[in-house]
């Protein structure tokens, strides 16, 4: 691995091109509890290592384990939903509707093949959030839509 990235060191400096040391990481999958020390370095300059990353708009953790994943899509549906409710509050429950579907349901679908929550506490933050938007899109015709209890 240190031999391709002297060789991308070398590369980039015959064709005059920039690269910035100090935005690359490296990173392994690995359950390990002792980790050898990643000592990787590109044009003298040694890559820290870290412990997850944001790649396709997906957070992959070293380990593996989806829980940063599963709260920042639960944090974006929750931001996306209560932007939807400011905005479609006097709208008829077709259009909300629509914006749940095309907008709200998406985000966290988007990846959902490879994130898959497993765990109970990942789930219900999820159902949570979605069970929310259902309603608001739904049942928002009911005079007291907003005091639902979310199971």
């Amino acid at each position: 691995m240190q031999k391709a990235l002297d060789r991308l060191g070398e590369w980039a400096v015959e064709n005059a091109m920039k690269i910035n040391p100090s935005k690359i990481r490296t990173f392994r999958f690995t359950r390990a509890r002792v980790k050898d020390p990643l000592n990787y370095s590109l044009m003298s300059t040694l890559i820290p290592e870290a412990n997850s990353c944001k790649y396709l708009g997906i957070i992959l953790s070293s380990d593996l384990i989806w829980a940063d994943q599963v709260k920042y899509e639960a944090k974006m549906v929750w931001k996306a939903l209560h932007f939807a409710m400011r905005i479609l509050k006097k709208c008829n429950s077709y259009t909300r509707s629509l914006a749940y579907m095309s907008v709200l349901l998406p985000i966290p679908e988007h990846g959902s093949a490879c994130w898959d929550p497993y765990r109970e506490g990942q789930i219900y933050a999820l159902e949570r959030v979605q069970k929310k938007a259902a309603k608001f899109a739904y049942y928002a015709n009911s005079p007291n839509w907003g005091i639902f209890g979310v199971a």
